[in-house]
């Protein structure tokens, strides 16, 4: 069978979607990838088959802002920006792209992120089966009205009804990696739901021999590869050099670890490290609150400080909160004196671990992406 996956080209979009890519190419189903050209060689180096659609995200918001007279980015444009790069740029540009691919390749089914709908709605028109892959909590705040009317004004632009209620998820199956006792299981109630097991993934690379060997806690920081700025990890690394615990922070590809002078000892600054392995080894994450990282945080069992910045990181760090899974600091109560006194009392407290080991029992249970592959076959008929 070919089946052809698609996401928005970024970490948070590309990692969550490939482990089911990945199962269905070891499974010997031929496996095409469709993303902007910035994540080709990560698809190429896992054996997929690369297929070039849409435009990078931030192509995208310079597009969007060119409706608007400027094509340079402006902070008081940033909730329009986005409401026209996902709400109207991205979609259509990844339904010119994949049409003529859809009737070239002919795949048996199409696999789309959530915040990808273009290329379901290119599977559509196509007449080709089509199914929605989800990243976290499912429910109505997760898409912004502005962002989904201008969509829904897309898809009636193409001739398309979707059923009642829906937009970005297309009414499509739902392929759902969020553990089901966090999940809105009433907002998905109508629509095929496919539960899988998220997996971690990164691309390969090695940890410093001294995080598989360390005698006090270990503390993960990142902001991940959007959100991250030198004041932000400034500001979390004061807070955490003053917990008993060795800190191993990951600045993202926008901060060059240069810029992070005299940190102290036990805080170790590199630009990357292989996050789905370096989570085995960790006791605490603190971190931006993207999707990707909160569940795989999740998976690992570990607590969580969420230090949310935008997009859906503020619903993930009250989801974490609410759940016992860890703690928030929001906007001005995110201090270096809050982060050392949270942290401090996430690592120490006995609820929190049993709460998350509930969480981490519960993903293991869930099946896992190879068990969901023969799913997409009976999809695709």
């Amino acid at each position: 069978m070919r089946i052809l996956f698609s996401s928005l080209g970024s970490h948070g979009h590309v990692y969550p979607i490939l482990p089911l890519a990945i199962a269905a190419r070891e499974q010997g189903h031929d496996v095409l990838y469709a993303v902007d050209s910035g994540f080709h060689a990560t698809v190429e180096k896992l054996g997929l088959t690369v297929v070039d659609a849409g435009v990078s995200i931030w192509d995208a918001f310079r597009q969007a802002n060119e409706l608007h007279g400027t094509s340079q980015f402006r902070r008081d444009m940033l909730r329009q920006t986005a409401v026209d790069a996902f709400g109207s740029v991205l979609p259509r540009a990844f339904v010119a792209d994949l049409e003529p691919v859809l009737e070239r390749d002919k795949p048996d089914l199409v696999v789309f992120e959530l915040i990808n709908p273009g290329a379901g709605l290119a599977a559509m028109r196509a007449g080709i089966p089509a199914v929605c892959h989800g990243f976290g909590k499912m429910d109505g705040t997760l898409v912004p009205e502005a962002m989904s009317d201008l969509f829904l004004e897309y898809v009636a632009e193409l001739g398309i009804t979707l059923p009642n209620g829906h937009h970005y998820g297309l009414g499509s199956p739902y392929v759902d990696v969020f553990p089901p006792s966090l999940q809105d299981l009433g907002f998905l109630s109508d629509v095929e739901r496919i539960p899988m097991r998220p997996v971690p993934f990164a691309e390969p690379g090695e940890l410093p021999g001294w995080v598989t060997e360390h005698a006090r806690p270990l503390v993960y920081l990142t902001f991940g590869t959007a959100f991250s700025n030198p004041d932000l990890l400034r500001t979390a690394i004061a807070g955490l050099s003053g917990v008993d615990a060795e800190v191993l922070v990951a600045t993202g590809p926008q901060v060059e670890p240069s810029a992070l002078t005299d940190v102290p000892g036990n805080v170790h600054v590199l630009p990357w490290v292989p996050q789905a392995d370096l989570l085995a080894h960790a006791d605490l994450v603190v971190h931006h609150g993207g999707a990707g990282t909160t569940v795989s945080a999740m998976t690992h069992g570990l607590p969580q400080l969420v230090l949310p910045q935008g997009a859906d990181q503020f619903r993930n760090g009250e989801i974490v909160a609410d759940t016992g899974l860890g703690a928030h600091l929001v906007a001005d109560q995110f201090t270096a004196d809050a982060v050392r006194e949270t942290a401090g009392k996430l690592l120490r407290d006995p609820g929190v671990r049993e709460a998350n080991a509930r969480i981490a029992a519960e993903i293991a249970a869930m099946p896992h992406p190879h068990d969901v592959v023969p799913k997409l076959v009976e999809l695709a008929g």
